[in-house]
């Protein structure tokens, strides 16, 4: 489950409907119901927030945002998206990691999941991170 006050229009999260789990983006908020229009692959649906699970951050989540992927000489990985940087001491280990835009600079931010890496973005380039090619 994800708290309400952590979700963003334009945030990717999981929605589970009767069993299903599908994938979508978030495209509107009602905050006096504290309900979440999530677009999935078949239509838009309300979902309360206990029906909503973040997406794990992993490098395969980074590269279907489109990020690009460098493997440094120290073992380092550092993934680009414009001028937005992520770098990771170790290879498949995104627990530690520092991410910049510009001159703004931040070393182990609290982000384990995609809509916290938006949310991340969004706060430093001002401009929502999709999975559109840049």
């Amino acid at each position: 489950m994800i708290k309400f006050s952590d979700i963003k229009i334009g945030d990717y999260l999981h929605a589970e409907y009767e069993g299903k789990m599908w994938d979508g983006e978030v495209v509107n908020l009602n905050g006096d119901e504290k309900q979440v229009c999530v677009q999935t692959e078949v239509q838009e649906f309300w979902f309360e927030t206990e029906h909503l699970f973040p997406i794990e951050l992993s490098e395969d989540a980074l590269l279907k945002l489109n990020f690009k992927k460098q493997v440094n000489e120290d073992g380092s990985v550092k993934y680009m998206k414009g001028s937005f940087r992520i770098v990771t001491p170790v290879a498949g280990d995104l627990s530690h990691m520092e991410m910049w835009y510009r001159e703004d600079r931040r070393h182990n931010p609290d982000v384990h999941f995609v809509h916290q890496l938006q949310n991340q973005y969004l706060d430093m380039t001002k401009i929502h991170l999709t999975d559109e090619p840049m």
